[in-house]
């Protein structure tokens, strides 16, 4: 707690708060960020094994066999988010899970599946895209900002 919230405290909330703070459970930091590592580089490995696949077997060119690479992640994701499993890996792995496109993928999902009952297109479609929509908007401003100033200074 900062102390400039303690000051504000009263003696008994001051001893409660150190009371509470010597209570509180240590958190194995070191041991959560090498789990969040390994599990985060086993998705991104997966997902480049993937990639390989449609290389070696789709005669994709480099550039080409990331586009269903990561449509089979994105598919994945969900599908583990529907089953239960993917929450349930997050919570051991915790930021590891937050690989960009399949912690993207389980987000708008989850949002989905808490929201169905309100129907298809109020329920899931309007607060999917609650979350979804921020991303895409900023993702797309980010492109074109960037674009410009390629542009701008004489890029192709």
């Amino acid at each position: 707690m900062s102390d400039m919230l303690k000051k504000k405290l009263s003696p008994v909330q001051q001893e409660y708060q150190d009371f509470a703070k010597q209570r509180e459970p240590q958190r194995p930091v070191l041991r959560n960020v090498i789990w969040a590592f390994f599990v985060g580089g086993t998705i991104c490995l997966f997902g480049q094994l993937i990639q390989d696949f449609f290389l070696w077997n789709f005669d994709f060119t480099e550039k080409t066999a990331g586009n269903p690479a990561v449509a089979i992640l994105i598919l994945l994701s969900v599908l583990a988010t529907a089953f239960g499993v993917y929450d349930h890996l997050a919570q051991h792995a915790g930021a590891g899970t937050a690989v960009p496109v399949t912690g993207f993928a389980n987000s708008i999902a989850s949002a989905a599946l808490e929201h169905r009952s309100e129907g298809f297109v109020l329920g899931v479609g309007g607060n999917m895209f609650k979350l979804a929509g921020s991303v895409i908007v900023f993702g797309v401003v980010a492109a074109f900002v960037v674009a410009l100033i390629k542009i701008l200074l004489g890029g192709t």
